[in-house]
């Protein structure tokens, strides 16, 4: 008799641009007991330096993109600064269907589009200590213009005022303590 899998579970790591999701994302997957699998993103804005494809995104052309999008073939999307960026829906249903939890580090966009569509997902929030710090934290990157790091400040601002919209909000001041945070309401919500 073959053993039937029991579905994973969906959970959406949301916030500002620069609140370190990738990070804390990054420390949630070094904890093997949370059966963590991470959905790729697709975006058409050219990779960072440290960046890989098919490891960090899936970089595409605005024209395929477009494909996907009129193909719905995308579990959400948003363009910002310019570039689109969405989540491939077949990778996301075979990873559930493997019994993965699978992690959507997603913009607040694109989050609330996954929320109305799988209203049962698990969904954290993830706020900076202050705009300071967030703002700190984006130009300490040094990868883009000033008037991009003002674009995301001022979407920061509205995306900081969604976060009622979630489940959880886990405030980002310490990687660790956040992680840890998260790996406890990962585990309440199995």
């Amino acid at each position: 008799m073959v053993e039937r899998l029991k579905k994973g579970l969906l959970i959406i790591l949301s916030g500002p641009s620069g609140v370190g999701k990738g990070t804390v994302r990054q420390e949630l997957f070094k904890d093997e007991s949370l059966n963590l699998a991470y959905s790729i993103s697709m975006t058409t804005r050219k990779p960072r330096p440290n960046e890989k494809d098919g490891v960090d995104y899936f970089f595409v052309s605005e024209e395929t993109f477009k494909e996907k999008i009129e193909n719905g073939e995308l579990l959400e999307y948003a363009k910002f600064v310019g570039n689109y960026y969405g989540t491939p829906q077949f990778h996301v249903e075979e990873l559930l269907n493997e019994g993965k939890n699978v992690v959507l580090e997603i913009e607040v966009q694109g989050a609330l589009q996954v929320m109305a569509k799988c209203p049962h997902a698990l969904t954290i929030f993830l706020v900076p200590p202050s705009l300071e710090e967030l703002e700190r934290r984006i130009r300490g990157r040094r990868t883009e213009e000033e008037s991009i790091v003002q674009e995301r400040l001022a979407k920061a601002r509205k995306e900081i005022a969604t976060k009622d919209e979630y489940k959880y909000v886990v405030e980002n001041d310490d990687v660790v303590a956040a992680k840890e945070r998260i790996a406890e309401i990962i585990k309440e919500n199995l």
